[in-house]
């Protein structure tokens, strides 16, 4: 053990945060939480790990759950493809694994969703294997301990950063000296932005630390420039008949796939005179539709703002009376009372509670 490692464990076992996935290695408690954590923070995770492990308590509980049981607990987390690969990926497990998450490393990295980052997650702190891991806390660490100029987002600095994750790592305490890594990166060598900064005369590596010496730590790590985030105007048609409303079922695979939603589709003049190519665009609905007898705009419900990961939205929501409403599996009357049984993304959530 070097000296950056055994400072790091000393000021762990002081300073760790007590998290409900550990002290209790379960490898599927390990993988759900770190499947959460990706891109979330641990103050929202937690509650949503909590109700997860009471509803899916094993791998074979989750496997056995419908697909629409898994994005209602999921939802408000975001990334909706991380809930739908975790079940997809204890299918697996269930059929071709016995339920338990496979210890061989290849068979790990070939479930649906599980990455190198996450291999070395649950090797390391659930079968307490010596193996590395590097998330976005882990990147930034090493690249202010060891004053990386590479860009922390390319091939070449990710396989920097990797190397320098492994060649200090303790054998036989690896998922310790992930957890700490984890820790510092969470509340000590905190990203330089308006609202925080690195607080390095807390740093039990100070003394160690590259940047610190010169100066450079609020440079690191170095990131390629972001594109402007896109923005996009939709209108969505609130369709309500006899104490129901019409919803729509995403495809299933990308952005919120499986998820519910009212009829909308992006536009580009006025919203609420678009209200009929909406639906008939987002829905393949008949084209005498289109021609507007049969939508008629009540009132308008709200305007709502949300970004995504790369683009930004605000959605323009109106409440319609539609006389004629086609066959299609993907659409489906649904009784206001039973809106929160469908999962839904922020958008559609928040115009659902204006209507319940």
């Amino acid at each position: 053990m070097n000296k950056l490692s055994a400072s790091l464990l000393k000021w762990y076992r002081q300073h760790g945060r007590e998290l409900p996935w550990r002290g209790n290695p379960d490898p599927y408690a390990v993988w759900v939480s770190e499947i959460m954590l990706q891109q979330t923070r641990v103050e929202t995770v937690i509650p949503y790990f909590e109700k997860w492990m009471k509803l899916f308590p094993d791998v074979r509980a989750l496997a056995n759950a419908s697909e629409q049981d898994v994005l209602n607990a999921w939802e408000g987390l975001g990334y909706y493809s991380r809930a739908r690969n975790l079940h997809k990926a204890a299918k697996v497990v269930a059929s071709d694994f016995n339920g338990e998450l496979p210890r061989d490393l290849t068979e790990l990295r070939s479930l649906p969703g599980i990455g190198r980052y996450t291999v070395g997650a649950i090797a390391s702190m659930a079968f307490g294997m010596d193996e590395p891991t590097l998330d976005g806390n882990l990147r930034r660490v090493f690249a202010r301990l060891f004053d990386v100029d590479e860009f922390a987002d390319s091939p070449a600095g990710e396989k920097i950063l990797w190397e320098l994750a492994a060649q200090n790592l303790p054998k036989g305490q690896a998922g310790d000296y992930n957890q700490a890594l984890m820790d510092l990166g969470a509340t000590i060598c905190l990203p330089n932005t308006p609202k925080a900064h690195p607080r390095c005369l807390l740093c039990p590596l100070m003394k160690m630390c590259e940047t610190r010496k010169h100066g450079t730590q609020e440079m690191r790590p170095v990131l390629k420039a972001k594109k402007a985030t896109p923005q996009y105007i939709h209108a969505a048609a609130v369709i309500l008949q006899r104490g129901r409303v019409l919803l729509a079922q995403r495809p299933p695979d990308g952005l919120l796939g499986g998820m519910w939603e009212f009829p909308n589709a992006r536009v580009n003049a006025d919203p609420a005179k678009e209200l009929t190519k909406v639906i008939y665009a987002a829905y393949s609905l008949k084209a005498r539709i289109e021609r507007s007898r049969n939508v008629k705009r009540k009132e308008a419900l709200g305007i709502i703002q949300h970004a995504y990961t790369h683009f930004k939205v605000t959605v323009h929501a109106f409440r319609c009376d539609l006389v004629s409403i086609p066959k299609k599996k993907n659409l489906k009357w649904v009784r206001l009372v039973e809106l929160d049984d469908y999962p839904m993304g922020k958008v559609d959530r928040q115009i659902a509670n204006k209507i319940k």
